[in-house]
């Protein structure tokens, strides 16, 4: 129709984090349709939401838990055997590699797709299995595991200049 808007009118209408993440999330070649409606909406249905909702979900579990987060790096992974677990510790180790090849080939849509990927195995995780059970080394075991995912959902959301809230 001839019309258009600013990028300062979109980072206006929807947020800087949703604007940020919603370029990113597109390659450099491919053609951009920004759907403002999603961009706004606070569903799971908004990759941006979507992702930042998984970081605080954990943060939500650690805070409840209340012990000394740091101390995670010392728990036995050992007990995680279930596919949950399974899959979210394959889709960690894949991280590095994700983030060289981005940057090798300039491509930061590689990064916010791994993170959509990452929260959905995240939230799949937190519909399946308790992580605050009675057994002391399954529990630390959990939030290990997921204080980890917090980290890399926290780096990858900062490599694409998206904030990683504690709270939603």
């Amino acid at each position: 129709a001839g019309s258009y808007v600013t990028l300062r009118d979109l980072i206006e209408e929807v947020g800087r984090d949703a604007t940020r993440y919603f370029l990113a999330e597109r390659r450099a070649d491919s053609q951009l349709v920004f759907d403002i409606d999603l961009a706004r909406a606070q569903t799971n249905n908004n990759p941006v939401y979507y992702v930042q909702y998984a970081h605080a979900r954990i943060c939500k579990v650690l805070s409840i838990w209340g012990g000394n987060v740091k101390s995670l790096g010392a728990a036995d992974l050992g007990p995680l055997d279930a596919p949950h677990e399974t899959a979210l510790m394959q889709r960690l180790s894949e991280f590095p590699e994700i983030v060289e090849t981005a940057t090798q080939e300039l491509a930061p849509h590689m990064i916010a797709n791994y993170l959509k990927d990452l929260a959905s195995d995240l939230h799949s995780y937190y519909n399946a299995e308790q992580f605050l059970v009675d057994d002391g080394v399954l529990k630390l075991a959990r939030l290990a595991l997921i204080s980890a995912t917090q980290q890399v959902l926290k780096n990858g959301l900062q490599l694409l200049g998206v904030s990683a809230p504690t709270t939603m």
